[in-house]
C-alpha cells in the first residue's frame, strides 16, 4: 500500500507540473475532443491521419506540438487514475478501515478530476472549470502526501500551544492564493502587469469586480482569455496583494515553528519555500513569464502546500496523543 501510495504521489507531482506546462504552452485545446485526440487515441502523425483530423474538426487545425503536450498530460493522468484504483482495491485487504475510506475517497476525487478535465475541453477552457481542475490536482497531491505520512510510524514533535490557529490562518491564506493564481492563469492575466512594484500606474481606477464572476463573459471559446484589460489587471493585482498577506501569514507560522525545537525543520522549509516562491513570482514579471519560471512557480505553490500539510499532520498527531505529548514536553524542557 505504501509503495503504491509513494508511486501515486510522485506521479501526481508529474501530472501537476505537466498540467501547468500544458496550460502555459496554450495546449489546453491541443486536442479538441476527449479522451482521444482528433478521434485517435494518440497524436495523429501520418499524412492520412492529419487529413482525417482536418475533416473531423475543420475549425480546430491540428498543431502537433500542442496535441502532444495535451496527450502526454492525459496519459500521465490516466496512469494516475489506474494507480489510485489499484490502491483502492488493495485497501480492501488493509486491517484499518480508515485506509479503505481514504483510498476510495481518493478514487472518487480522481473521477471528479477526470470529469473536470473533460469539461475543460468540451467547455473550451471555461475559466471556472480550469481553476477547479487545477485545485483538484493540488488537493489529490496533498491527500496522497497525507496518506503517505499516515502510513509511517507516528511522531509527536509538537510542544506548546497556540499553533493551531496560526496554522489554519496560514493554510487558508495559501489556499486562497493558489485559487487566485489559478484564476490568473485561466484568464490569461499573468502578463496584465509588466512593472514592479506597481501595476500600470493608477491601477485602483481600473479595478473591476466583474473580473471575479465565476462564469465571466459568455463566449464560445475562452482560449487566450475574453476579459477586458482592466479586468485582467484587477485579477493580477489581487493575486499580488494577497501574495503579501499570504507571505506574512506563512512567515508568522514559520517563526512560531522555529521556536519549537522539534518543529524547527518545518519552519526552515517553510521559510525557504516561501522565499523561492516569491523570487519566482518576481521573476515572472521581470522576465515576462518565461515558460520554465512559470512552471516552477506552479510547482512552488504545490511545495508550500505540501509543507503545510506535513506541518498540520505533526500538530494533529500531538493533539491526538496528549499523554505522549506531555512526556515529550517534559523531555524537551529537561534538555
Amino acid at each position: 500500500m505504501r509503495r503504491l501510495c509513494l508511486f501515486a504521489f510522485g506521479l501526481t507531482l508529474v501530472v501537476v507540473v505537466l498540467g501547468a506546462y500544458t496550460r502555459l504552452t496554450d495546449a489546453g485545446l491541443g486536442c479538441p475532443d476527449w479522451p482521444g485526440c482528433y478521434g485517435f487515441h494518440y497524436v495523429p502523425s501520418s499524412a492520412q491521419e492529419h487529413d482525417a483530423a482536418a475533416l473531423r474538426f475543420p475549425d480546430s487545425p491540428l498543431e502537433v506540438t500542442k496535441a502532444r503536450n495535451e496527450m502526454v498530460h492525459r496519459y500521465a493522468a490516466g496512469t494516475l487514475g489506474v494507480t489510485i484504483l489499484l490502491m483502492a482495491l488493495w485497501s480492501l485487504r488493509a486491517a484499518q478501515r480508515a485506509y479503505r475510506g481514504f483510498a476510495w475517497g481518493l478514487l472518487a476525487l480522481v473521477c471528479g478530476q477526470a470529469t473536470l478535465g473533460m469539461l475543460t475541453v468540451t467547455l473550451n477552457l471555461l475559466p471556472f472549470v480550469v481553476m477547479g481542475h487545477l485545485l483538484g490536482g493540488f488537493t489529490i497531491l496533498a491527500l496522497l502526501f497525507l496518506l503517505l505520512c499516515k502510513t509511517r510510524s507516528p511522531r509527536l514533535p509538537y510542544r506548546g500551544s497556540g499553533l493551531g490557529g496560526c496554522f489554519l490562518l496560514a493554510l487558508g491564506a495559501l489556499l486562497l492564493q493558489i485559487s487566485l493564481g489559478g484564476w490568473t492563469a485561466a484568464n490569461y492575466a499573468a502578463m496584465a502587469c509588466l512593472e514592479l512594484p506597481v501595476c500600470q500606474g493608477d491601477w485602483p481606477s481600473q479595478w473591476q469586480w466583474s473580473a471575479f464572476h465565476p462564469h465571466g463573459v459568455p463566449a464560445q471559446n475562452y482560449q487566450y482569455g475574453v476579459l477586458s484589460q482592466d479586468e485582467r489587471v484587477t485579477i493580477h493585482v489581487a493575486h499580488r496583494l494577497w501574495a503579501m498577506v499570504t507571505a506574512l501569514a506563512l512567515l508568522r507560522l514559520a517563526w512560531r515553528l522555529w521556536r519549537q525545537p522539534a518543529l524547527r525543520h518545518w519552519g526552515v522549509w517553510l521559510a525557504l519555500g516561501l522565499s523561492l516562491q516569491l523570487a519566482l513570482g518576481v521573476a515572472n514579471v521581470v522576465l515576462h513569464l518565461p515558460l520554465a519560471v512559470a512552471v516552477a512557480h506552479n510547482a512552488g505553490a504545490a511545495l508550500l502546500l505540501l509543507i503545510l500539510t506535513g506541518t498540520g499532520i505533526r500538530l494533529w498527531q500531538a493533539r491526538a496523543h496528549p499523554v505522549l505529548m506531555q512526556d515529550l514536553v517534559a523531555a524537551t524542557n529537561g534538555h
